[in-house]
């Protein structure tokens, strides 16, 4: 299972019991379709940066879960023809993604060094010397201006 966090972002021109009845529908739709909420992390109302759907407030919710690879298309199906929900994300979590990147980047940075020492090896090889500049008397083949 991977792990998921879902910001909302409700119409804030709900009242409180509407508000929480829509945020059980949210939780409740990542329940069925077998994601387990780990963590909710309610941010209550907050002014938004610009006017959507004739509202300038709404109510932010960020909901940590975690669900198989094919259920956040599933909900985003679902969550985007819910009337009350202005806006939605869904990203995975990526504390978990970091810790699993930087182990699989382990055994390629070994590769990676070897594959630097090359280059490095052709840099410190004596570099041909560069021709010199021919003296002046050299330029007597030149015809001399009278």
């Amino acid at each position: 299972m991977n792990k998921y966090e879902l910001a909302v972002a409700i119409n804030g021109k709900l009242d409180e019991s509407e508000k929480n009845e829509a945020f059980d529908k949210v939780k409740a739709l990542i329940e069925r379709f077998g994601g387990q909420i780990t963590a909710v992390d309610d941010w209550g109302k907050r002014r938004y940066a610009y006017e959507v759907h004739k509202t300038k407030e709404g109510y932010y919710s960020f909901i940590k879960f975690q669900a198989e690879p094919e259920v956040p298309v599933e909900i985003e199906q679902r969550i985007r023809i819910m009337d009350f929900v202005h806006r939605y994300l869904i990203v995975s979590d990526e504390k978990e993604l970091t810790v699993k990147h930087e182990e699989a980047e382990a055994p390629k940075a070994e590769e990676k060094s070897a594959e630097d020492a090359a280059p490095a090896a052709a840099e410190e090889a004596p570099k041909a010397p560069e021709p010199e500049e021919a003296p002046a008397d050299a330029e007597a083949g030149a015809p001399e201006e009278a």
